[in-house]
């Protein structure tokens, strides 16, 4: 099993949850984070001084999928993320040595 773990624009959301249902996926994480990578951030205007955004507001959506469908997922995440402007965000996979669902007690895949 692994875990994708992507971040990204929070507009893009819906776009990204609909990829990974139409790929089979039953159930994901989503987190609020702030964050910079390479833009730094960026220069706002609010009633005429411009101020400096060092953490941009964003999405971290986490999934955990058989090693059968990494790729698959992965592809699916990155095309409906993509805007093709500088912060589109990151995916990372992980691995993982174990579940268990809580309520049955259920391992492995069964219990994602």
């Amino acid at each position: 099993m692994k875990m994708i773990m992507a971040i990204i624009k929070p507009f893009k959301l819906d776009d990204v949850r609909e990829a990974l249902m139409a790929l089979g996926v039953e159930g994901l994480t989503v987190t609020e984070v702030k964050g910079f990578g390479r833009q730094r951030g960026h220069l706002g205007i609010y009633r005429g001084p411009e101020y400096h955004v060092r953490f941009l507001p964003k999405l971290k959506v986490e999934v955990v999928v058989s090693d059968a469908l990494v790729e698959q997922a992965v592809d699916a995440v990155c095309r409906a993320a993509r805007t093709g402007k500088v912060g589109d965000g990151k995916v990372f996979v992980l691995d993982i040595t174990n579940a268990v669902r809580i309520r049955t007690g259920e391992l492995e895949l069964a219990a994602v």
